[in-house]
């Protein structure tokens, strides 16, 4: 029988994700770590504490499911890179791929479920908490026949509190900034019962942490889900914002659910189907936007992202809102100036720059500032050239020229992209450039193409730079 403590599943902060990625190499006591980690969330079979044994065939195998969980390079060595992301704040429970179910696919006996709401965080009014918790609820029962009926005495099914510190559970919580809360899975007595720390900030958007998004995450776990490795799904083990008003389960988030309990079969069939995730390995995948940052490199689709490091062939997927919450999920252009160390981000006829991790203040701004007329209403793809100082917008069927270190457009444009750049097609939606070599992406492939000879030098498939050759 397993054991109350092992079902205890924890959601955390996602703050590490949100730094720069340090470069420094790994300390003596690494080691340790690792294998730590690797016994906690990769079952290794080695106690924490005990010596460590890195050349071990065990060690190494479970190095490399912890590498290739992340996206990491397949090296099934301590690299910086594993090492940081050791390092990286995170949920207690071991990881997965894809959705899945605690062992022996633990679930409710009967689909009429209560709850009860026994206290209050003083973060935020009992109405809010009241609607949070709710609304929680029912974006599990939208897509079931479970029926969640909240009482307000007694003992309810999934019995919610909110806690500090060490509260009785053999799961303390560990004050600010760390574990937000924890459920347990399905079965009498304490199954489901939720609990949120106290000691963290709640809010019903944006700032702090969201109770509806935490209490959400947390009630899966409650009806029987474990962690996914979709970084689209709510039960993705970090926390990350999501625009409320444009919220919704994930497909892997659904298939979850009604693996154990069924479809609702009281909604009607054409309802759109849930969202997935896009696939690095979608050779149709049409990119929005690429950009350097940093010396990385990101390719942008609907809310998420890829990052990629220099000398790495591996990528990493998240959401755009786990570095930059105030941006938008779906952006039209991106592009790094490094004659003012600032990524420009466009949406619309609204522009962000940002610096590493922060919005400059007075942004967003209107894309006139840019210099364009006001017949523009969006940019399709953004190209700066390091050799020249200058970016290139491309705009429908044509493109501007702005110089960086005057901040204006250049005359004589616009012009038209067929005509300065042969053999692309007519329009870029993506762009990046590199070595001399400018990437514009053209729909699902991107077209390399060498600017001084006005040449199309090769034609590759549209997910070329995101590790997904086949």
């Amino acid at each position: 029988m397993l054991s109350f403590e092992l079902l205890v599943f924890t959601l955390f902060v996602t703050g590490g994700c949100a730094t720069p990625v340090l470069r420094d190499t790994p300390k003596q006591n690494d080691g340790q770590l690792a294998q730590d980690y690797l016994h906690k969330f990769y079952n290794l079979s080695s106690a924490p504490g005990d010596h460590l044994k890195r050349s071990s065939g065990q060690f190494t195998k479970k190095l490399k499911e912890m590498q290739k969980f992340f996206g990491l390079r397949v090296t099934g060595k301590l690299d910086t890179e594993t090492i940081q992301k050791m390092k990286t704040p995170r949920c207690g429970v071991p990881d997965v791929a894809s959705y899945s179910t605690f062992p022996g696919r633990l679930k409710w006996a009967t689909n009429d479920l209560t709850y009860r709401i026994e206290n209050y965080t003083p973060d935020i009014p009992k109405a809010d908490v009241d609607k949070a918790i709710s609304s929680a609820f029912e974006v599990w029962t939208e897509v079931t026949p479970l029926k969640i009926t909240r009482i307000y005495s007694g003992t309810a099914d999934i019995m919610i509190t909110f806690v500090y510190g060490d509260h009785g559970d053999n799961s303390p919580f560990d004050g600010p900034e760390g574990i937000l809360a924890h459920a347990f899975a399905p079965s009498p007595g304490i199954g489901g019962d939720t609990h949120f720390d106290e000691a963290e900030s709640f809010s019903t958007g944006s700032s702090g942490y969201c109770l509806f998004l935490v209490a959400a995450h947390e009630f899966g776990h409650a009806l029987g889900l474990s962690h996914s490795k979709d970084p689209g799904a709510l039960m993705y083990p970090t926390y990350s914002y999501v625009n409320l008003e444009s919220f919704t389960l994930s497909s892997d988030d659904v298939d979850g659910i009604q693996s154990l309990y069924g479809p609702n079969p009281d909604k009607h069939p054409q309802k759109p189907a849930p969202p997935k995730t896009p696939s690095a390995c979608d050779t149709s995948l049409v990119l929005d936007a690429a950009t350097t940052f940093r010396g990385e490199t990101m390719f942008f689709k609907d809310r998420f992202l890829w990052r990629k490091s220099p000398g790495s062939i591996e990528v990493e997927q998240t959401t755009i809102k786990t570095f930059w919450p105030e941006l938008p999920d779906k952006v039209d252009a991106v592009y790094e100036s490094f004659v003012w160390d600032t990524v420009f981000v466009f949406k619309g006829k609204r522009v962000w720059a940002l610096q590493g991790y922060d919005i400059l203040q007075g942004y967003p701004r209107t894309i006139q500032k840019f210099g364009f007329p006001p017949t523009v209403k969006k940019v399709d793809a953004a190209l700066y050239i390091e050799q020249t100082q200058k970016t290139l917008f491309f705009v429908g069927t044509h493109y501007y020229s702005y110089d960086e270190t005057s901040k204006k457009m250049e005359k004589g444009y616009p012009k038209l992209i067929k005509a300065n750049f042969p053999g692309i097609g007519g329009r870029v939606n993506a762009a990046l450039e590199s070595n001399g070599i400018m990437y514009l992406f053209n729909g699902p492939r991107i077209f390399e193409y060498n600017f001084q000879s006005k040449k199309v030098s090769g034609v590759l498939n549209g997910n070329y730079f995101l590790g997904c050759q086949k």
